[in-house]
């Protein structure tokens, strides 16, 4: 599996999933479709299915065009309001892109329909991926705009929280430094919070590691973004 990370609009990802054996390819919050097409084109791959983790604007404003350039392109999501929907998926659904394994995690707080997806393969050394869309971002979480504060932790902490530890987790916006700076003035004594920010200074990536989620949980303060 290989995912290539597309930077959009001001600090959005989108993603393409890339089977190697098939070379079929999934996206994920599609907001620039023909930055995405021309990456699927570069690398050579069919890009047949859109996973949306949520209806707002800046994760599906590109899927109605998408599927214009590409019919029969499969849009699913779980919540009804995104925009050029084909399927709806429940929570703990499965999919299956030849090895690619992919559980859908409702994780309401959000968004009352926000999905999370979970990919793996089976017999391979690489570690599973998260999509977090704005369920999860690095040291953060998204908003909760339609659900409760309790319902985003039981999303963060119990659904997302007891996944491996060692998963990649892919999130929707790059907020990493917002996020760590307004850590340290919370808890200007937490040296896991100061460790973070020295290395999201140095890499200047959003990939984190779910070990990072069990902290949050336990702190006294939980950063949004």
């Amino acid at each position: 599996m290989k995912v290539k990370v597309i930077s959009v609009l001001e600090d959005n990802y989108m993603y393409l999933i890339i089977e190697e054996h098939t070379r079929e390819a999934v996206a994920v919050d599609v907001a620039v479709p023909k930055r995405l097409l021309e990456i699927a084109g570069r690398e050579g791959v069919s890009l047949t299915t859109v996973l949306t983790t949520h209806h707002h604007w800046d994760h599906t404003r590109g899927n109605a065009e998408l599927v214009h350039l590409q019919p029969g392109l499969a849009v699913m999501g779980a919540d009804e309001r995104i925009c050029a929907l084909t399927r709806r998926l429940a929570h703990g659904e499965e999919l299956q892109f030849g090895a690619i394994h992919v559980r859908c995690l409702l994780t309401p707080g959000h968004t009352s329909g926000h999905m999370c997806y979970f990919l793996w393969e089976d017999e391979c050394p690489d570690p599973p991926a998260l999509f977090s869309g704005d369920a999860l971002s690095v040291a953060g979480c998204g908003w909760h705009l339609e659900d409760t504060a309790q319902q985003m932790y039981q999303s963060l902490t119990k659904t997302l929280g007891t996944l491996p530890p060692q998963t990649k987790v892919f999130c929707g916006h790059e907020h990493t430094l917002s996020n760590l700076e307004f850590a340290q003035k919370v808890e200007p004594c937490n040296n896991h919070v100061r460790a973070k920010l020295s290395w999201a200074q140095v890499r200047g990536t959003m990939m984190t590691y779910l070990p990072c989620l069990r902290h949050w949980a336990r702190s006294s303060c939980t950063t949004l973004s």
